[in-house]
């Protein structure tokens, strides 16, 4: 898989520590941003996920930052296959200007859509963007990591909700051990 090479090419570090978003520290670490905000690695990023993208969904999105270069790129590979699909961000805390709110983009209550995310390693940017999302009224049928690193954590606590998770790829993938 080409999304595989170019991840382990560009954005996988062995130099740690590094202490990860969970606080959980590892000698490894994926900058997966490496890969997602280049042009060739945003495309392939974005072909990964529509590959697990279920039919009649209307969007997809997640965390700001981590998910915003893979839902772009998937909106716009979509678009040049003749697909409808929008891309959309959720902001860490709501602005207190404009038209305020955490939720950013062409999206409204009743829309279907995938929660996404770079790089997973407890689940909880997963977690915290369907529970915004769903406050919205918005259905959330799907939730996607690029890259897993949970052992299974993320999957379990996204299904406990009776969401469907996908882990696209994983550290052993990768040729890095948890």
């Amino acid at each position: 898989m080409k999304l595989v090479a170019h991840l382990a090419q560009h954005a996988v570090r062995r130099d740690g520590p590094f202490t990860l978003r969970s606080g959980e520290v590892s000698t490894w670490y994926i900058d997966a941003r490496q890969t997602t905000f280049s042009g060739v690695g945003a495309r392939l990023c974005a072909l990964a996920v529509l590959e697990e993208i279920p039919q009649g969904v209307d969007a997809v999105g997640g965390m700001t930052m981590g998910a915003d270069p893979i839902a772009v790129a998937t909106a716009m590979v979509a678009a040049e296959s003749g697909s409808s699909l929008a891309s959309f961000s959720i902001r860490k805390e709501a602005k207190g200007h404009g038209a305020g709110g955490r939720l950013v983009g062409p999206i409204a209550a009743g829309a279907k859509v995938v929660a996404l995310e770079d790089t997973t390693t407890t689940g909880s940017a997963l977690l915290e963007a369907i529970a915004v999302l769903q406050e919205e009224g918005v259905e959330v049928v799907r939730a996607i990591a690029l890259v897993d690193r949970s052992n299974g954590v993320a999957q379990e606590r996204v299904e406990a909700l009776g969401i469907p998770y996908v882990g696209i790829i994983t550290p052993r993938d990768l040729g890095v051990e948890t």
